[in-house]
């Protein structure tokens, strides 16, 4: 009997991270994030600096969220996308007076598209129904959508040559911003410029908490690894 029940304990714990959750109310409509410095960028066109327009269909962000704890091998790794990136970009013939500001609309982002899955090469796999359960959690639970809409992320250049350079990134999540220092690759031409990197970032360095249970036998790991490619076009 206590076998049986310790059995039910565990399966009710595995479907915890999974689990539906009760609806939050609607987030107020928001375009962009509370002071996201679109003047700045105006301002540097209209004096005929290089500004660029982040390109929404061409860009992605993908960030990589492992099992973790002795009983990791009952749960999933996922794979979280947003395709829904939006920002400028100052290019000047000095690149070290260039910056770029971005934001990320949380709500918009995906679980587990299959392509991204499969590069990867993630070994198991999650049915749907806890994909769209895994994503409403992560969305409500972990990143508070409601009250934090958006990701924001300012990049300014540090010492170095085109085109292989690294920058300060300024990433605010959930109402607090860290600072990483994140090597990026730029190829810029006349009509089109790409700027990609990848860097790691642990949650609980943003006030997250993991998702954790068994006294950690089955948890979400701390560190989520991040890889971007961003294509933008003059203004």
């Amino acid at each position: 009997m206590a076998a049986r029940r310790n059995l039910a304990l565990l399966a009710l714990a595995l479907l915890a991270g999974c689990a539906p959750i009760a609806e939050q109310p609607a987030a107020p409509a928001r375009d962009r994030p509370a002071g996201f410095p679109t003047a700045f960028y105006d301002s540097a066109r209209q004096r005929g600096e290089p500004v660029y327009r982040i390109d929404t269909a061409r860009s992605i962000a993908i960030m990589r969220v492992y099992r973790a704890g002795s009983l990791a091998r009952l749960g999933h790794d996922h794979v979280v996308a947003s395709r829904d990136i939006h920002g400028f970009v100052l290019l000047p013939a000095n690149v070290h007076n260039g910056r770029a500001d971005l934001y990320v609309p949380l709500d918009l982002m995906t679980v587990d598209e299959p392509a991204l899955r499969a590069e990867a090469g993630f070994q198991t796999q999650p049915s749907a129904i806890d994909i769209e359960n895994t994503r409403r959690n992560m969305l409500d639970k972990t990143l508070e959508t409601v009250r934090h809409p958006f990701a924001t992320l300012r990049l300014t250049p540090l010492p170095g040559q085109l085109p292989a350079i690294s920058m300060n990134a300024d990433i605010t999540l959930r109402g607090n911003t860290r600072t990483r220092v994140v090597p990026v690759e730029i190829e810029a031409s006349a009509n089109l410029l790409r700027i990609s990197g990848h860097f790691g970032l642990h949650q609980s360095e943003f006030g997250i908490a993991p998702f954790s249970v068994l006294g950690g036998a089955l948890q979400v790991d701390d560190r989520v690894d991040i890889r971007f490619e961003l294509y933008a076009t003059p203004l």
